[in-house]
């Protein structure tokens, strides 16, 4: 799940990466002993994911794991054996999921290389999340709040505000199910709910439900006393559109979100953030091709023709469509991925950087860093999150944990 072989990665002469080397000593089998009677089910399972995703194991492995052994212990003996067998550079990415998921195990077993165990929270920086949302200071707000390049937040406006999140799971057509959707709509509204916000949630909508969802939702009470709000919608989607749950004709078309939130048709949101996250595919091709040159193009900006601007004093204009940012999760024509276990790969990322740095950094710079998750590679697939639509004209922090200090 996390990309952490730079986290708690001591040389390749340190206490963790004797414990499972190839070289069977005494300390390695008192680590695997220790390892076998005291890792819990939970944790065994949440390692196991770790690692599929790190593609240390495939999946007949974890199969084999999960399927071919009936006790805890078993399970856990075999999961070491074959970490071990796959080399250092597994064996240190083993540890390093060990001390995120389990820190008081990790150091039982002597595996802080010389020093404690950093909390889970604050382990992976850049390089990963958090389980947890790590909650910015009032010292920090106070030196935001006066700048003028920075969204007004203030504790009242966290106290109102709201979110709505969409998630589609089971379809008329059985075979569209979404495996894995279930923990997806689990962690974002643990996430929303952490953030501040009040979750509007809806299961199972067909295209037409999502568009009234959408509009009861422009008319919330809450609106026009909260700093923002946050859409999450997930579903099998189309290029520009999102799928009901009646089938590949029921199509909810994606420009409908920004009609129903924008300017003319709620201006209680004026001026206001409004962050889209929309979870699902936008066509049938894979992320990836066959590189095989490299090859750089120049090109030049292109020059921007402005008409004659008059003023008009008389009548207010505002925007159609402002302060609005979305991430989608993949390009163009593409597909994205999900987990049957752990869920779609967007999410799980949303929710691991945003527990991490969304106690310091604005929304542009954490989507940045969810793009920035994806560069290394699924297994053998591809998938790239863009941000679309952004018309957002200063920055916008959550501020986590501020109503409550």
């Amino acid at each position: 799940m996390y990309q952490q072989e730079q986290v708690s990665r001591c040389e390749s002469e340190t206490c963790c990466s004797r414990f499972l080397r190839q070289e069977e000593t005494c300390e390695q089998w008192q680590v695997r002993s220790k390892f076998v009677d005291k890792v819990s089910k939970a944790t065994l399972i949440q390692l196991l994911d770790d690692i599929l995703e790190d593609c240390i194991v495939n999946d007949g492995e974890k199969d084999s794991i999960l399927e071919e052994h009936n006790c805890r212990a078993d399970k856990a003996r075999s999961l070491f054996d074959i970490v071990k067998k796959k080399g250092d550079s597994a064996s240190r990415k083993l540890i390093a999921h060990l001390q995120i998921r389990d820190p008081t195990l990790h150091s039982e077993l002597g595996l802080s290389c010389g020093q404690p165990a950093p909390p889970a929270a604050e382990l992976r920086g850049d390089q990963g999340g958090s389980t947890t949302l790590i909650p910015t200071t009032e010292d920090f707000w106070r030196a935001k709040r006066n700048d003028k390049n920075i969204y007004t937040v203030t504790k009242n406006n966290i106290r109102n505000r709201v979110a709505l999140l969409i998630t589609n799971i089971k379809f008329t057509d059985k075979s569209l199910n979404r495996e894995g959707a279930e923990r997806d709509e689990e962690n974002m509204e643990n996430l929303l709910t952490d953030l501040g916000y009040e979750v509007v949630k809806h299961t199972n909508l067909t295209a037409k439900a999502i568009d009234g969802a959408l509009l009861t939702f422009s008319t919330h009470p809450k609106l026009k006393d909260t700093d923002s709000v946050l859409v999450v919608i997930m579903s099998h989607g189309k290029l520009g559109t999102i799928l009901g749950v009646d089938g590949k004709d029921d199509k909810f078309h994606i420009d409908n979100i920004y009609k129903h939130l924008g300017s003319e048709k709620c201006p209680a949101l004026l001026d206001k953030p409004k962050i889209i996250i929309i979870q699902a595919c936008r066509g049938v091709h894979e992320g990836s091709v066959r590189v095989t040159t490299c090859a750089t193009v120049d090109s030049d900006d292109d020059d921007m023709c402005v008409d004659e601007i008059k003023d008009d004093t008389l009548r207010r204009f505002a925007h159609r469509e402002k302060d609005f940012i979305s991430i989608l999760s993949c390009t163009p024509d593409t597909v994205s991925y999900r987990h049957k276990g752990s869920g779609s790969f967007l999410i799980q990322y949303i929710v691991d950087i945003f527990n991490s740095v969304a106690r310091e950094d604005d929304i542009e710079e954490l989507f940045r860093k969810v793009m920035q998750r994806f560069e290394s590679p699924l297994g053998e697939k591809r998938q790239m999150p863009v941000k679309d639509r952004c018309s957002l004209t200063k920055r916008f922090y959550f501020y986590p944990g501020l109503s409550t200090i």
